[in-house]
């Protein structure tokens, strides 16, 4: 199928084709107008660069210019492609193709593989990462669990640059890669690990892109007819492209420039894993008649937030920097970026965590709500912290949604439902409206009004099914008289493209997992020199990406932001820690590097500050790790825990729990019961004394904790719920 060029329009086509432009502004206006030759779109974050795409494929579409099933559009991530579908469909151009790059190459190559290649096409491998340990024990290379991921990363990063094993340590030297291993034992594996796929039959996924790259370059029949099906080509995300997609596109392409590309170098964050913003920058080398439109009204974020933004590149230097947009906030006023100045990352991460409460108790949803980080390893302090504050949190990068058994157990039975149409189903008699059909049948497989009291793996489930709920209700919202069997249909193609409902909470994501999302308020937390930017950036190049990443980190906030820091690890360490070089000039009073900011947080933060260091009572050494601080022991050192105290205390917290309808682990989690066991306080600064006893709670049931450790009933328990 070819895309229609004529210019022939009805008025009634012009006028649906009119009505999609309404609510652009003039540079969103200009993208979706230009449907002719190269186009280039330089968007800052939070600029509309989404809308100003799918309105272009839709005007195209309305107006005639282009047919739906000419029009590929490629980005990054299936949540990205998901969510470019749903707007095609609201803008009535649903026909039209958004996929990855992996997924769009993937389609071509089943397709064309046994008329390429002959036979079935081999089995595509999930996780490389058992196929990179058999092929290192294969090399006598025994690699731990953190260079195994590393070796695996290294070898990704050699296929999309086409970098062979052979060419590996070169071509590694000269990109500066901080290899986990020696060059040439990594080229031994990366060859052995090539030869255990031939072997087994499998490929990777940087396989799908290369054989479908190789496939296009050698069968040039076949070329031509993905050229005559797909005649207009839009890239979102383009400052991420590798070398690999990059060529990829030109084949697709072929000599045709019906090309629109969306980027911003200032958001190039993922060069180790072969990206680059060379592909953004030199599209106008490239295309001297592109068309260059830049999106600079940041609809997202208050001027407060923006000012911080723009302030951060102000600073930054390279080929990136030189290109970096002036963001204009579009906003009304908000308040000022909050930077907060701890002594140790446990009192940090109750900061923030007392930070995150306040601001659900003044309205603003959990789910509105991200705390963010460079690596993951800095989440389980946050974690504790959120728990002990009684607040729901969901890490970002969990198990995939549709598949988990709960929620696969549910889809079923709302497919089962809607192929009887409610007609002989008990549980949908006289229920009308989508979201109660749902309701009715989830209560089948669990799911409940209230969520259960606690934490753990029932908790989780009823999430997934009240996440389902929620999708249910938007979806009926977006479609007025949608069916159950409207919704299965949907669910369906999330699931294929793994396109999942969010399950309301704080969220806990590093930066990188970060990027494309946006809330109301934003915690950057852990900003010191050595984490970001990292340790391991030591050129110029490497340091200026992590500067991006703190500014992508900054452009997620849409109101509230706030920056904070430890100046040491554990409590009582020594405060050789400074903030983040990269706040320098921006946060008030960075002139004098050692000043603290005032402030409640600041203030607390110094109190906890006069503790020594932390210490297990039994074998005195220097505790660093967050449980055990909070036990104020190793974790493997003997426990004096008093069994039965234990089991009192946790009796007593169900009992909370059930009173005031919360999760069991807001009262306290099972780690703080353990240590109230163990010191089995007698009064109330002993047990004050506690990590996880904060002032609230210390008010709220210190009498009844005081009550249990001296083998008292609590003032008001009732004997028989004993």
């Amino acid at each position: 199928m070819t895309a229609a060029t004529h210019s022939s329009v009805s008025p009634a086509d012009a006028d649906a084709a009119d009505a999609v432009l309404l609510g652009l502004d003039p540079e969103q206006r200009e993208v979706a107008t230009t449907l002719r030759g190269p186009v280039c779109v330089l968007a800052g974050a939070g600029t509309g660069k989404t809308r100003a795409i799918t309105h272009r494929i839709a005007y195209g579409v309305r107006s005639g210019m282009l047919m739906p099933a000419s029009v590929l559009a490629v980005t990054f991530t299936n949540r990205a492609a998901g969510e470019m579908r749903g707007r095609l469909r609201t803008l009535g151009a649903g026909g039209v193709q958004a996929r990855t790059f992996h997924s769009a190459a993937l389609r071509q190559l089943q397709y064309f593989w046994p008329r390429a290649v002959g036979g079935e096409l081999p089995r595509l491998l999930e996780r490389k990462i058992q196929f990179v340990a058999e092929a290192g024990a294969r090399c006598r290379i025994r690699l731990d669990r953190n260079e195994l991921r590393d070796v695996t990363g290294e070898i990704e990063w050699a296929k999309v640059t086409q970098t062979v094993p052979a060419d590996y340590p070169a071509a590694a030297l000269k990109a500066g890669r901080e290899a986990p291993r020696d060059l040439a034992e990594i080229a031994q594996i990366y060859g052995t690990y090539e030869q255990l796929k031939r072997d087994r039959g499998m490929i990777d996924f940087e396989d799908v892109l290369l054989l479908t790259v190789g496939v296009l370059q050698d069968r040039h029949d076949i070329a031509e007819q993905i050229r005559a099906q797909y005649q207009h080509f839009v890239v979102d995300e383009y400052q991420d492209v590798s070398p690999l997609q990059q060529r990829l596109l030109e084949l697709w392409l072929g000599d045709r420039d019906s090309l629109c590309v969306v980027g911003d170098a200032s958001q190039t964050i993922y060069s180790f894993t072969g990206a680059t913003p060379d592909h953004l920058l030199d599209f106008r080398t490239r295309y001297p008649q592109a068309t260059v439109v830049k999106l600079v009204r940041d609809y997202r974020s208050t001027p407060q937030v923006v000012h911080l933004a723009n302030g951060l590149l102000g600073q930054a230097r390279g080929r990136a920097a030189e290109h970096r947009l002036e963001l204009v906030s579009q906003r009304e006023p908000g308040p000022d970026p909050v930077y907060a100045e701890y002594p140790d990352e446990p009192a940090e991460a109750e900061g923030v965590a007392g930070r995150v409460r306040d601001l659900i108790a003044v309205g603003v949803p959990a789910g509105e709500i991200a705390v963010l980080y460079r690596i993951n390893a800095q989440s389980e302090v946050y974690e504790q912290a959120l728990a002990d504050a009684g607040v729901p949190y969901q890490l970002r990068g969990a198990e995939r949604f549709f598949e988990r058994a709960e929620v696969q157990k549910a889809v079923l039975a709302l497919r089962g439902s809607a192929r009887s149409g409610g007609s002989d189903d008990p549980l949908l008699q006289d229920v009308v409206e989508l979201p109660s059909q749902v309701r009715a049948v989830l209560s089948s497989t669990g799911w409940t009004t209230e969520p259960p009291a606690g934490s753990g793996a029932v908790r989780d489930q009823w999430e997934s099914l009240a996440a389902l709920v929620r999708l249910a209700e938007d979806f009926a919202r977006s479609r007025p008289g949608a069916t159950l069997a409207d919704l299965v249909v949907e669910l369906d193609e999330r699931r294929a493209a793994q396109h999942a409902p969010t399950v309301q909470g704080v969220t806990l994501a590093s930066l990188h997992a970060a990027k494309g999302l946006e809330w109301d308020a934003v915690f950057l937390v852990g900003l010191t020199d050595g984490m970001l930017p990292i340790t391991y950036a030591k050129t110029d190049e490497q340091v200026e990406e992590e500067r991006r990443l703190l500014y992508v980190g900054v452009t997620r906030a849409r109101h509230h932001l706030t920056l904070s820091w430890a100046l040491s690890r554990a409590p009582g360490g020594r405060a050789s820690r400074r903030p983040s070089r990269f706040l320098n000039g921006l946060r008030p009073g960075s002139a004098a590097l050692g000043s603290r900011p005032g402030g409640p947080e600041a203030g607390a933060a110094r109190k906890r500050g006069r503790r020594g260091p932390a210490l297990c009572r039994v074998c005195g050494r220097t505790l660093t790790e967050a449980g055990e601080i909070k036990l104020m022991r190793c974790e493997d050192c003997p426990s004096d825990m008093d069994e039965g105290l234990y089991e009192r205390l946790r009796d007593w917290r169900a009992g909370q729990s059930k009173l005031q309808g919360m999760p069991a682990y807001c009262v306290f989690t099972d780690k703080t019961l353990m240590a109230i066991a163990e010191a089995a306080p007698g009064e109330a600064g002993q047990l004050s004394m506690i990590s996880g006893v904060g002032g609230r709670k210390l008010e709220r049931y210190g009498a009844d904790v005081l009550a249990i450790c001296a083998g008292q009933e609590p003032a008001g328990a009732d004997p028989d719920d004993a």
